[in-house]
């Protein structure tokens, strides 16, 4: 009886990754994503320009926020996976698109240019804070190589899942720039010596390295595993109570960037309403009964 159940939950698996597989490219208004829903609950996001190594364009930037912004708002929402295209995660910032924003910013002086790059800038972190911000989880699944802005991206990312050829390089100081989208500040935390070491010095860190220093918490043999494991903990997450899930994310944040005492009662103000769900006793009742959360019909979020 366990074989057979195992044999149907793996099928039922192998025809979820088929389905995040088979989205047929971006669709207006998106032209760098990919976005399908192939479980309940579960919003695939692929970034899709794969005869561009996934470089990341003007346009992705733009979309980006879009799109993170109303999955923020989407009741039909609850996970998001996000994945690359083709043979790699991501080749990083598009440069030769972005030449005209970065390398030639506009102003009739230097306070000017300045301001405008300024600006400029902010614009591109967005792109980056918005996952951030997103109630909803992110589970990242990384194959091959994710270089510069891709590193950033995955740091705003809440769990991070990556194959067994996955590499990842920080080319801030290879390209005699500073970084500015921001995944050092979000990654330092706790690490602060290795997050300096890979700055400083470029060098690629590959999947074992990521793993153990806590870059990533699962390494796959490939990416069809990787897909495979990120739609099966995507599924865990999004049938859990969304008000319980999205609750826990916001106060995992605060806590990050707050003393411990203020995270405390930060819960507190928090829980004081939100205990009041029903989804409380509809968790606890499947508990008694040991059933699986999956089962539970929790309210849209």
């Amino acid at each position: 009886p366990h074989f057979v159940l195992l044999s149907s939950f793996s099928a039922k698996l192998r025809a979820v990754v088929r389905a995040a597989a088979s989205s047929g490219g971006p669709r207006p208004p998106y032209t760098t994503l990919a976005v399908s829903q192939p479980q309940q609950f579960v919003t695939h996001v692929e970034l899709h320009r794969p005869e561009k190594l996934n470089a990341m364009s003007r346009a992705f930037w733009r979309e980006m926020v879009e799109l993170f912004s109303e999955l923020a708002g989407n009741p039909d929402c609850r996970v998001v996976v996000f994945s690359g295209a083709g043979k790699m995660f991501t080749a990083g910032i598009d440069l030769m698109d972005m030449a005209s924003d970065v390398l030639q910013p506009v102003g009739e002086d230097t306070a000017r240019i300045s301001w405008n790059l300024r600006k400029k800038i902010a614009e591109y972190q967005e792109t980056f804070s918005v996952i951030e911000r997103c109630p909803k989880p992110v589970v990242v699944a990384v194959h091959g190589a994710c270089i510069g802005g891709g590193v950033d991206l995955i740091t705003a990312c809440d769990i991070r899942l990556c194959t067994q050829d996955a590499w990842f390089q920080v080319k801030v100081s290879r390209c005699r720039r500073g970084g500015f989208m921001g995944g050092a500040s979000r990654n330092a935390r706790g690490r602060r010596c290795l997050v300096n070491e890979l700055a400083l010095t470029a060098r690629k860190m590959f999947a074992d390295e990521a793993a153990s220093s806590g870059l990533v918490s699962r390494v796959f043999a490939d990416k069809e595993a990787m897909m495979a494991g990120a739609m099966e903990l995507a599924g865990e997450i999004a049938g859990r109570s969304p008000v319980g899930v999205q609750g826990t994310k916001v106060n995992l944040l605060y806590s990050r960037d707050h003393s411990v005492a203020e995270g405390l009662d930060y819960m507190a103000s928090w829980n004081m309403s939100m205990l009041q769900t029903e989804d409380l006793m509809k968790s606890a009742q499947a508990a008694l009964e040991k059933k699986s959360p999956k089962t539970v019909a929790f309210s849209k979020l």
